[in-house]
């Protein structure tokens, strides 16, 4: 089973993504984990992308591409994959597709989780890190997870230890612009969604983010099973 997973930062697509490829024992390739694996490698294409990482551009798709068919061919993925964070505009999915057709690797599925941009932007401000264990979850904007009240203030739901926020989760600007480049159905992230839906091939499963974690899980299992 080979997968790609599409969601806006906020949407929960990496809780939702881990949950299936445990529940499937499939491979978790994320891309920015296979730019460090080569470039900490020496590979010839780790060579090539720190070139441009160092100067501050943007890695071409004739890298990227090649770096991760080669981590899809890789044994543990000989029974599946799940791809996060790649492709991100509509151009570097056509050329992923075809990249993939041509070494006769199949696409499975494509699960897209919706949510609205303003939910999103919401979810991302109201994470919550606890000062003794960042998995402990905490969100003032979800009942199920949020933070208790104590002496006035909001301490973690799971220990009562201190909470804080992220200084990129209250960065206004830097939320827009992931969700500028998520949000755009032209050339951006949505544009690549959409590719995949006109194409044969992938079965894609569009699942409402703005449920709750579980109903989001039964929502893709159930199209997954």
């Amino acid at each position: 089973m080979n997968i790609l997973i599409f969601g806006p930062n906020g949407s929960g697509k990496g809780t939702q993504g881990a949950k299936v490829q445990e529940k499937y024992k499939i491979a978790h390739v994320e891309s920015g984990g296979i730019f460090r694996k080569n470039i900490k490698g020496g590979t010839e294409l780790g060579k090539k992308a720190k070139e441009y990482i160092d100067r501050g551009d943007l890695v071409p798709d004739d890298i990227t591409i090649p770096m991760i068919l080669d981590r899809l061919k890789e044994d543990d993925c000989k029974k599946g994959w799940l791809l996060d964070g790649f492709p991100r505009n509509k151009v570097q999915a056509e050329t992923l597709a075809k990249a993939l057709k041509d070494a006769g690797i199949e696409l499975n599925y494509v699960i897209e989780i919706m949510l609205d941009r303003q939910i999103a932007k919401e979810r991302i401000m109201g994470r919550r890190l606890c000062a003794n264990d960042n998995n402990h979850p905490n969100h003032i904007a979800f009942e199920a997870i949020k933070p208790v009240e104590k002496d006035g203030k909001l301490v973690c739901r799971v220990c009562g230890g201190d909470l804080s926020a992220r200084a990129d989760d209250q960065d206004e600007v830097a939320i827009g612009k992931r969700h500028d480049i998520y949000y755009d159905t032209k050339t951006g992230t949505m544009a690549a969604v959409n590719f995949f839906k006109g194409i044969d091939g992938p079965k894609v499963i569009s699942v409402d983010g703005s449920a709750g974690i579980k109903e989001v899980l039964d929502s893709i299992m159930k199209e997954l099973d």
